[in-house]
């Protein structure tokens, strides 16, 4: 489950590389590049209105769609593509509802991660950017993951089984500042090594703010997934306010990390907009998550 990023190709043992060569994923542009006249200063009050106005943000902004494998792209249509995101929906999808999630490990290393081969989707993303938010609200339950207001609170790979058949795998923020030289420098260690060693990891979800401009070290962990060929969405959080107090929109900030984005790849990965506050993107995430899970498991 993965596509071309640069020049780097997957290793001809590592499992992404038979799921790609089956059905590799393709980007096209879309064929109306430029959506309807939207007006920025327009106040969205409610989760159901800000829900449409991403949407039709999202689809202002995006030129370059995510089509999974059993989609021709000359055939995809409006009505395929996942609301406030690139990503347009194959015959995979489906059976997303989450029924049961429990916590079964908590792991030092990638060795001592669960060794029963169900697939796993690991969230990753800069401390406090709202990963244990987003882990609650995709599960529906208030503490499955613990949130703090302190950076840095997961330093673990940490296990949670959905529906007894995938993992969500929370791994620790990448810069929390308030942790020691030597909690910094195992996170580098233990967290490349579950990517580069963890043959079952569907894709990464990689957590970005969309309310701060795009930031160096999430452009920098893109990358460095990217180098490695490993499979990842782009999850913009924090955005269920259209309407910025002061800088940019949160749309305008997701706008220029694509920019920044698409200088590197030459093909664009899968993004969504969520927020935890209103739960906007849930269902949409959670889709996108079962055709990937759903073409792995073939």
């Amino acid at each position: 489950m993965t596509y071309s990023v640069g020049s780097v190709l997957l290793n001809s043992d590592d499992k992404r590389k038979h799921v790609a060569n089956s059905a590799p994923y393709t980007v096209v542009r879309l064929a109306n590049e430029f959506g309807p006249n939207l007006d920025p200063k327009a106040e969205v009050s409610d989760s159901r209105a800000a829900k449409q106005s991403m949407s039709e943000q999202a689809r202002f902004m995006k030129k370059l769609l995510f089509v999974p494998p059993g989609v021709v792209p000359e055939e995809v249509t409006d009505k395929m593509i996942v609301p406030g995101s690139n990503i347009a929906l194959g015959p995979y999808a489906g059976h997303s509802q989450i029924k049961m999630v429990e916590f079964v490990n908590i792991s030092g290393r990638a060795k001592d991660c669960p060794k029963d081969n169900r697939p796993e989707f690991a969230i990753l993303g800069w401390s406090n950017v709202g990963k244990s938010s987003l882990i609650n609200v995709l599960v529906q339950k208030n503490q499955v993951a613990l949130t703090s207001k302190k950076q840095g609170k997961t330093q673990l790979i940490n296990h949670f089984l959905v529906n007894k058949s995938w993992y969500i795998v929370d791994l620790s923020g990448y810069g929390f500042a308030r942790a020691s030289d030597a909690a910094r420098t195992d996170w580098s260690s233990y967290t490349k090594g579950y990517f580069l060693k963890r043959d079952i990891l569907v894709a990464v979800l990689l957590l970005i703010d969309a309310s701060v401009p795009p930031q160096r070290i999430d452009l920098d962990c893109s990358n460095w997934l990217g180098r490695y060929n490993i499979p990842m969405t782009f999850v913009f959080t924090k955005c269920d306010k259209m309407k910025a107090s002061k800088g940019k929109r949160p749309d305008e900030n997701i706008r220029d990390f694509q920019e920044l984005i698409r200088e590197n790849y030459k093909q664009h990965p899968p993004w969504i907009m969520t927020s935890s506050v209103t739960a906007l993107g849930r269902e949409e995430l959670l889709l996108h998550i079962s055709q990937l899970r759903n073409y792995w498991d073939q």
